[in-house]
């Protein structure tokens, strides 16, 4: 399915020995072509750590991305890091003033939480910039590790930063509420209808969207809490989503990630180490037809995608593999060869009949049959426990980033439209797009550009 983007290599904390400070991998080339469920593929391999250093000196885990089913968009996703030992997971650490906000291209989190709020009736422009300064200092005080400046609750007294990713974005009705109208991207216009499409309302959309990552549960609940109550009476939460990925140091060497269907989820998302990565997925600093508080910044999709997995269990391994187009074991395409191998579209069987189906999923988003149409997928499986008739409520929170949304994540979704065989096994129930602009500055906050321009 899809994969994510490089991760940052995790800084120990003071005190920490610099053996134990985890380094950078090195990313392992990617064939062209198909993504994972919802379009997006990519290599979801997620962050490495050593489970023991008594127990299994030298031996990897690796967190990976979760499906992309139905978010029907292009991508490859991030390679995990090198081993980490499970004793130094919380000193992992990312930076929060930098060229693009953190959360985009980091390593899948072990841990997220996505936020919606709208801003309360009579909040303005002048409470908005008050509000986005105060979250971006507990940004910046939380993913150092730091307590937060007012209130603390003391929920991760005793962790490290834990690699805390903290994310800020705009929605379509923000800049009306904020007499900011004149400075809204056009690639901001609400997403067309889809026919997959069974939306909450309720929980779609929102004048603000924050993204919580961390590799440790409590952290990322100490941030989300702390940026709920920094909000205090400029915005209310309209919607909040708890997802997860694998942890780190959960499997014996770095993979691919299996999302909640079981498949390997992540084999073709962009790379930074691709000339065109940065045209694709973030908005340039000049040349482009958003305005400019946008440059270095990148559009969000966010989709609560939920599967029917009852309906996706009662099929056997081989029909599973034809609707993904990939198989089950090692995720290697139909067309035969390893997890990396180029897809073969054209290659046929003995009765003649395409050995990957013209309906397959893995087929139906692949860039090169998309006009190059890419994003980055960056995704958290969710489960929110069983329903009154006993069926899971469980899926993916499906998040992409692109530069255009139209040319990204709607023109692959309109393909899926027409005949992706996975369709039938999942549903879309809610949906958001956000304009996150590029990351502050030292001495800024996220958004100044916008709410002081």
């Amino acid at each position: 399915m899809a994969d994510q983007s490089i991760p940052e290599a995790r800084t120990p904390r003071a005190g920490k020995a610099a053996s134990e400070a985890p380094s950078k991998a090195s990313p392992a080339a990617a064939p062209k072509g198909e993504t994972p469920l919802n379009g997006g593929a990519g290599d979801d391999a997620s962050r490495a750590g050593v489970l023991s250093r008594r127990r299994l000196l030298g031996t990897a885990g690796a967190t990976g991305l979760v499906l992309g089913a139905a978010g029907g968009t292009v991508g490859y996703a991030a390679r995990p890091a090198e081993a980490t030992p499970l004793a130094s997971l919380g000193a992992g650490q990312v930076m929060f003033h930098g060229k693009h906000q953190p959360g985009i291209l980091q390593g899948l989190q072990a841990r997220g939480h996505l936020v919606a709020f709208d801003l309360a009736a009579g909040a303005g422009r002048k409470e908005a910039a008050a509000l986005l300064r105060r979250w971006s200092e507990t940004a910046r005080r939380l993913m150092a590790g730091e307590a937060a400046q007012q209130d603390d609750t003391d929920v991760a007294r005793d962790a490290g930063p834990s690699s805390l990713t903290i994310t800020f974005g705009f929605g379509f009705g923000f800049f009306a509420r904020t007499g900011l109208e004149k400075q809204r991207p056009v690639a901001l216009d609400p997403l067309p209808d889809f026919s997959s499409d069974q939306l909450d309302k309720a929980r779609s959309n929102g004048d603000l969207w924050v993204q919580i990552g961390a590799d440790d549960a409590l952290v990322a609940f100490h941030a989300l809490r702390a940026i709920q109550k920094d909000a205090g009476n400029a915005a209310k939460v309209r919607w909040q989503m708890n997802g997860f990925n694998r942890s780190p140091g959960a499997t014996s060497h770095p993979m691919t990630a299996r999302n909640l269907m079981g498949q390997m989820d992540g084999t073709r998302n962009p790379k930074p180490a691709e000339a065109d990565f940065d045209r694709r997925i973030f908005v340039p600093q000049s040349g482009s037809k958003d305005p400019a508080w946008m440059a270095n910044g990148a559009y969000a999709v966010v989709r609560r995608i939920r599967m029917l997995l009852d309906d996706w269990e009662q099929l056997s391994v081989k029909a599973q593999e034809e609707v993904i187009g990939r198989r089950k074991s090692d995720g290697a395409p139909l067309s035969g060869g390893t997890e990396t191998t180029e897809m073969d579209l054209e290659k046929t069987d003995r009765a003649g009949d395409l050995v990957v189906p013209i309906n397959a999923h893995a087929r139906i988003t692949r860039p090169d049959q998309n006009g190059g149409a890419a994003m980055l997928r960056r995704p958290f499986s969710y489960h929110d426990g069983i329903g009154a008739d006993g069926v899971p409520d469980a899926g993916l929170l499906f998040v992409c980033w692109q530069a255009d949304p139209l040319r990204g994540f709607v023109t692959v979704q309109r393909k899926l439209d027409r005949g992706d065989a996975l369709s039938q096994y999942i549903r879309h129930e809610s949906s958001g797009l956000f304009a996150v602009p590029g990351g502050a500055a030292e001495g800024e906050y996220v958004g100044q550009r916008l709410l002081e321009g």
